[in-house]
C-alpha cells in the first residue's frame, strides 16, 4: 500500500530541509521508536526535523504525491502509541517549531508554534500576569501534543481541558494544503466545527502547525485543602456531594495510602499529615481574597463536620504546598519505578460510579494475581489504573494484562463510562474503541478520516 522509502526520496528530503535535519537507518536515535510508556515499538524509515510550516507543507506534498506514511511527533510524552510510526514512512518530528508568534492582551491570546512546551507557555503568559489553565500532568509535552490527544488534566474539573482554551488553529492537510480554524473570536457558528474535530484527532486528520490559544486573567491566589478520611470508600463518596453542595473547586484529587507511599520513597519527600488511609486534595483559585478563604471556610466545615473527614489541613505555605503537589505529581514516575513493565487503563466514568468500578478494580487485582494501582483526577471521573509485570513472567503477564483490560473497559462502558479520558487511542487501545462503540458512531469515524485523508497516510493504524 505504501512506498518504501528510497535514496532519491532521503535527497528530496533533505532538499526541503537540511542534511542535518534528516536521519535513516542507524542514524536514528531509539528514543524516536517508542512514546514514554513504550508499549508500542517501531522504527521509521526516515526522521526529519522541521522548523516550520513550509517544511511541513512541503513534505506532506511530497509524501501525498508518492503515498509514503507520516507520523508526527512532538516530546513524545503520551503513553498509546500515537506519535509511534508503526506503518514505517515518515516520523515528522515538530519539537524544532518553538516560536511565540503573538501574544495578544486586548484578545487574550497566544499564538504558538506545535513544539512549544507547556511550562514555557505558562512561564511566558504568567509573568505578563495572564493565565493558561489546562494542566496535564507532563509539563513537558508540546502543545501540538495536547492539541492531537485533547490533554486533560488536574484543573479540567473547574477550567475545562484543552479544546476549551484553543481558539484557533493553522493546520496542514494530507496533501499539504494549509488550512485555517477558527481565530482569535470568542463564538464560532460559521459553518461546521473541523477545529474541534482536529483537536483529539491524534495526527490523523491533519497537523497543527501553529496554535491561538485561549487566556484569562492570572488567578491571584491559590490554596489548597488535604483532607484525610478512614477509607478510600468514604473519600469516593464525599467528592461529587461537595460540588453540589459548595463551588466548584481548581482540582479535586483523590490520593491513598499506597499511591502516596509509594511516590514519597521514589521523591525523596514527604507530605504533611499523610499517615491516613485515604484523602481529598481540592485547591481553589481566585483573585478574591475575601471570597478565598470563605470558599476554604465553607469546603472544610463540610468535609469535617458534615462528610465525616477526620480533618481538613490547609496546604498555606510554599513548602506544604510544593511538597503535596509533587508527590501527587510522581504518581505515574513512582509507579513505572516499583515494576519491571505496566501498560495503562486510562478510563472515564460518571462520578457517581467510581466507587463502584474501583472496587472492581480490586476485585480483578485479587483474581488476575496482578498489582493494579491507581489514581485520579475524581472531580472529572478520570481515572488512571496501572496493570504491572512486577515478577510475572512474560507470556503469562501478557495474557493476564489482556484479560485486565478486556474486564476494566467492559465494566466502565457498563458503568457509563468511555475508554480514554485525556490519553487517547493512537494505536494500543484501538481493539477497546471498536468494541466499546456504536457501529454507525465508528463508519462515521472513518468516513471522516477517508475525506480528510484519502489516501490514508496521516498517522496510519491509529484510532481508527
Amino acid at each position: 500500500m505504501y512506498k518504501k522509502i528510497n535514496e532519491k526520496d532521503l535527497e528530496y528530503l533533505r532538499k526541503i530541509t537540511s542534511q542535518d535535519r534528516v536521519f535513516s537507518k542507524d542514524e536514528i536515535e531509539s528514543d524516536y521508536t517508542h512514546d514514554e510508556l513504550g508499549t508500542v515499538k517501531a522504527i521509521p524509515e526516515v526522521h526529519v526535523k522541521v522548523i516550520n510550516k513550509e517544511e511541513v507543507i512541503e513534505i506532506m506534498k511530497y509524501a501525498h504525491k508518492e503515498v509514503i506514511p507520516v507520523t508526527v511527533r512532538g516530546a513524545g510524552t503520551g503513553l498509546v502509541g500515537a506519535c509511534v510510526p508503526v506503518s514505517g514512512g515518515i516520523l515528522l518530528d515538530l519539537s524544532k517549531m518553538t516560536q511565540f508568534i503573538e501574544l495578544d492582551k486586548e484578545n487574550l491570546t497566544l499564538t504558538v508554534e506545535p513544539g512549544v512546551l507547556l511550562l514555557d507557555i505558562y512561564e511566558y503568559v504568567e509573568k505578563e500576569g495572564l493565565f493558561y489553565a489546562p494542566d496535564p500532568g507532563e509539563k513537558t509535552a508540546t502543545i501540538g501534543g495536547n492539541i492531537a490527544c485533547n490533554a486533560g488534566g488536574m484543573r479540567a474539573v473547574k477550567y475545562g481541558v484543552t479544546r476549551d482554551w484553543v481558539r484557533g488553529l493553522e493546520v496542514v492537510l494530507a496533501n499539504g494544503d494549509l488550512i485555517h480554524l477558527g481565530g482569535k473570536v470568542v463564538k464560532n457558528s460559521t459553518g461546521y466545527d473541523l477545529k474541534d474535530l482536529i483537536i483529539g484527532s491524534e495526527g490523523t486528520l491533519a497537523i497543527v502547525v501553529s496554535a491561538t490559544l485561549k487566556l484569562i486573567p492570572k488567578p491571584k491566589r491559590l490554596t489548597s485543602l488535604l483532607v484525610p478520611f478512614e477509607t478510600l470508600e468514604q473519600a469516593i463518596e464525599v467528592a461529587p456531594k461537595l460540588m453540589v453542595d459548595h463551588v466548584i473547586p481548581t482540582g479535586l484529587e483523590i490520593f491513598e495510602k499506597t499511591s502516596i507511599k509509594s511516590s514519597e520513597e521514589f521523591l525523596g519527600k514527604k507530605i504533611p499529615n499523610g499517615n491516613y488511609e485515604a484523602y481529598l486534595l481540592l485547591s481553589y483559585d481566585g483573585s478574591n481574597d475575601q471570597a478565598l478563604e470563605e470558599d476554604i471556610e465553607i469546603a472544610s466545615k463540610l468535609c469535617v463536620e458534615k462528610y465525616g473527614a477526620i480533618d481538613a489541613f490547609l496546604v498555606d505555605t510554599e513548602e506544604r504546598k510544593g511538597n503535596i503537589w509533587t508527590v501527587r505529581g510522581g504518581f505515574l514516575e513512582a509507579i513505572k519505578a516499583s515494576t519491571t513493565e505496566m501498560d495503562e487503563c486510562d478510563v472515564v466514568l460518571p462520578r457517581s460510579n467510581i466507587l463502584e468500578f474501583l472496587n472492581y478494580t480490586k476485585e480483578v487485582s485479587k483474581n488476575l494475581k496482578m498489582r493494579i494501582p491507581y489514581f485520579g483526577h475524581i472531580g472529572d471521573g478520570n481515572l488512571h489504573i496501572y496493570l504491572c509485570k512486577d515478577d510475572i513472567e512474560q507470556k503469562k503477564y501478557d495474557e493476564l494484562k489482556q484479560k485486565g483490560f478486556d474486564l476494566l473497559y467492559k465494566k466502565a462502558y457498563e458503568l457509563g463510562g468511555l475508554v480514554s479520558g485525556e490519553h487517547g487511542i493512537g494505536y494500543a487501545k484501538r481493539e477497546y474503541l471498536e468494541k466499546m462503540t456504536e457501529k454507525p458512531h465508528l463508519e462515521l469515524m472513518k468516513s471522516i478520516k477517508k475525506v480528510f485523508d484519502p489516501k490514508g497516510i496521516l498517522n496510519p493504524n491509529k484510532v481508527v
